[in-house]
């Protein structure tokens, strides 16, 4: 396998490509082939782009057709018939029937970008500098976002330059299952010495993927969205990992039946792992002056019309999601069955996740990298996450076929069971 150039010439930056050494090739649904002709089951989905799978045949046709039909693909914020028809289809298919409204917010394609728009829309309809965020979770690494990261391997590459106006908050369960994190943040509101300054907004992830799949339960986000109404603070969910279904419905905070103020989506957004993000905000925060939030590559054509056919594809009923669901349920089954085999034999381990956005948490990253590494020697690509990698995450398309989703299981149990037996 040639990877002479492309180890001379890439940035040591990279990361995927050092646990997975091989130069890939083709890529179908949840299977992908190295140029030795080597197939491999995708437990990693391009970290949660790739719900629909690799290469989803009705949303190629949709690109392929666009394309064909000499569509406008690049053009800045012009009116187009594509964004006509996404944000049709958005709301017909998505917020209308979930009795959503909002308007949408075009920034960058990617998911910093759209953290950006978010918190900077935030600041300019509150007035206000501040955002809490909380312990563990990831929101990207463009300065503004970095600011409410928790991670310091991401903080620490700014070389120094501090981010600002962010406080972190408690994550549910951070301080054990006997403690509500949220008497914290809301004593620290109404102590006029407890030196926070009332944000302008509150972000958080419903389910932290790079934080190790940490769920938010559902009435504590509940609750942070009384204590944020009482306070006039702005709720704003980054369902960038976890939303487009990856936690068995549409939007991830579904499940808690709340109602954010703003809404960021990215990865899973265009369906076919095309670079695209919006901003979903209630109508009066539209605050914006023309051009005050601006790119050249803001919506992006082909996105609009791959992310429009997965919608009306997938979700124009429930069927998707119930099938997200059934799989989810097979996954945790195997995930507690895995975590159980290693608690027995010396190693703490427990599961936990939300819909197809799952974990087992080994405790250290030695221990999920030797799981991982000697998963890929059988086959499948899956990853870790966590604040020491020390959780492995299972991202696997939603739409993988149930004898993949099986093989995928197996290899990993059998991969676990040789790593340390």
């Amino acid at each position: 396998m040639q990877t002479q150039t492309l180890e001379r010439m890439e940035s040591d930056v990279r990361t995927y490509s050092r646990s997975f050494p091989v130069v890939f090739t083709k890529a179908n649904n949840a299977r992908l082939t190295d140029e030795e002709g080597r197939e491999y089951i995708d437990f990693l989905a391009g970290a949660g782009t790739l719900n629909y799978g690799h290469n989803n045949p009705h949303l190629k046709q949709a690109l392929l057709d666009y394309i064909d039909s000499d569509g406008i693909v690049h053009g800045l914020d012009f009116w187009t018939a594509a964004k006509r028809d996404y944000l049709e289809t958005l709301d017909e298919v998505i917020l209308k029937p979930r009795g959503l409204e909002y308007k949408v917010h075009l920034p960058g394609p990617t998911g910093t970008n759209a953290v950006e728009a978010a918190i900077r829309l935030a600041r300019v309809a509150k007035g206000r500098h501040n955002i809490v965020s909380f312990t563990n979770g990831f929101h990207g690494v463009t300065m503004g976002a970095l600011a409410t990261t928790g991670n310091r391997k991401f903080r620490e590459a700014t070389g120094g330059v501090p981010t600002q106006a962010a406080s972190f908050m408690p994550f549910d369960g951070y301080l054990g299952s006997s403690t509500d994190t949220l008497d914290y943040f809301e004593k620290l509101l109404g102590d006029k010495s407890g030196g926070l300054d009332v944000p302008a907004a509150v972000i958080v992830e419903t389910v932290q993927g790079e934080g190790g799949i940490n769920v938010a339960g559902l009435e504590w986000l509940k609750r942070l969205e009384s204590i944020c109404h009482a306070h006039d603070i702005l709720l704003i969910i980054d369902d960038i990992q976890a939303g487009c279904g990856r936690t068995g419905k549409f939007f991830s905070f579904e499940h808690a039946g709340i109602t954010p103020d703003i809404v960021t989506n990215s990865k899973s957004l265009s369906g076919y792992g095309l670079p695209f993000a919006h901003v979903l905000m209630r109508p009066e925060l539209d605050k914006w002056k023309p051009g005050q939030y601006n790119g050249t590559f803001r919506g992006f054509n082909l996105a609009f019309a791959t992310s429009a056919a997965a919608m009306r594809k997938y979700w124009s009923d429930d069927t998707f999601e119930r099938d997200v669901q059934r799989k989810a349920r097979i996954v945790e089954e195997r995930f507690g069955k895995i975590a159980a085999w290693l608690s027995e034999n010396g190693i703490e381990a427990s599961e936990r996740g939300r819909g197809l956005m799952r974990g087992i948490d080994v405790g250290s990253g030695d221990i999920a990298d030797k799981i991982t590494h000697q998963a890929f020697e059988n086959g499948l690509i899956i990853e870790t996450s966590g604040q020491d990698g020390e959780v492995v995450k299972c991202l696997c398309p939603l739409t993988i076929p149930d004898e993949d989703l099986i093989e995928g299981l197996d290899i990993l149990e059998a991969s676990t069971k040789q790593a340390f037996s």
